[in-house]
């Protein structure tokens, strides 16, 4: 309903006017001057990890405007500024030619080679930050220069270390990590022990590991043991997690924690929330992202 009436306005204005375009001095005034703009375009390139919140209260506290964080995304868009993930470490040309190379392996694989692949990660989650989601103001294409890299907090306070892999059509339960830490022992008996070894044999030789290439996952027992359970894993680019869908499946998991109100407060809390919010991902988001490699 609401569409036809605007729809009914427009024609009409069409038939008055000849014009459906805004009228000058239609229309609510805009909350800020351009000199306001550029003050907030200012302040967010000085503090590019300001949040939209902090930069709209240094608006107020230096104008005595106050605007709504969506406005202050608004202003930002308009003079090219974006909030975007943050790399977290240089960006070296080794690792681009690596990176290039692994892609062009790899570009003209078939869904049923993809099919075969289990990808794996880990993530810390946090009760305070969380240094994977660490947002930047940036202009298009400057993702890797200096000023816009950070390094990254392996760990910020009270939070969990889990562990998860996805398949088409599937995905293995969420898995956490009770001491906080991963050791090659650890991965070894809480992750490919029970998890990998059973992808692996319902597979068939043709099962592909894809691991983040912790440290833990390169440790001599750990090797013994992919050998000994014949698992191929695959070579990897170092720090290349953007490449790995399952990075994009974390991101989605971060934002549904993220929309807990009020958000997890204990240990417990996060662990009960991370399982649940887990469970209910869409497979078909899943098989979506692995559709695109």
């Amino acid at each position: 309903m609401q569409i036809l009436l605007i729809y009914f306005k427009l024609w009409k204005q069409f038939q008055d006017t000849g014009s459906i375009e805004r009228k000058p001095g239609k229309g609510r005034p805009r909350a800020t001057t351009a000199t306001e703009d550029r003050y907030l375009s200012i302040i967010a390139r000085r503090n590019r990890g300001a949040t939209a919140s902090q930069l709209s209260c240094d608006l107020y506290a230096a104008t005595g405007t106050r605007v709504s964080r969506m406005t202050v995304s608004k202003r930002l868009h308009e003079t090219g500024l974006f909030a975007r993930p943050a790399v977290c470490v240089p960006f070296t040309s080794t690792k681009r030619r690596v990176r290039l190379a692994w892609c062009r392996e790899h570009r003209d694989w078939s869904m049923d080679q993809w099919t075969t692949v289990l990808f794996t990660y880990e993530s810390q989650f946090s009760l305070n930050t969380d240094s994977r989601r660490t947002f930047i103001w940036r202009e298009p294409g400057t993702r890797y220069l200096p000023s816009n890299v950070r390094k990254i907090d392996h760990y910020v306070g009270g939070g969990l270390m889990v562990w998860e892999s996805i398949m088409l059509d599937g995905r293995t339960p969420l898995h956490v990590f009770e001491r906080g830490t991963v050791t090659c022992v650890s991965y070894r008996d809480d992750i490919l022990e029970p998890y990998v070894r059973l992808f692996r044999g319902a597979i068939g030789h043709e099962f592909i590991l894809m691991d983040d290439n912790a440290r833990p996952h390169r440790a001599l027992r750990v090797d013994e043991f992919l050998e000994s359970e014949d698992i191929a894993r695959t070579d990897w680019p170092t720090i290349s997690p953007e490449l790995n869908p399952i990075e994009h499946v974390w991101d989605a998991l971060g934002r549904a924690i993220a929309t807990h109100n009020p958000p997890p407060r204990t240990i417990q809390e996060m662990k009960t929330s991370l399982l649940n919010e887990w469970d209910q991902l869409p497979q078909e988001m899943i098989n979506c992202l692995i559709s695109s490699m």
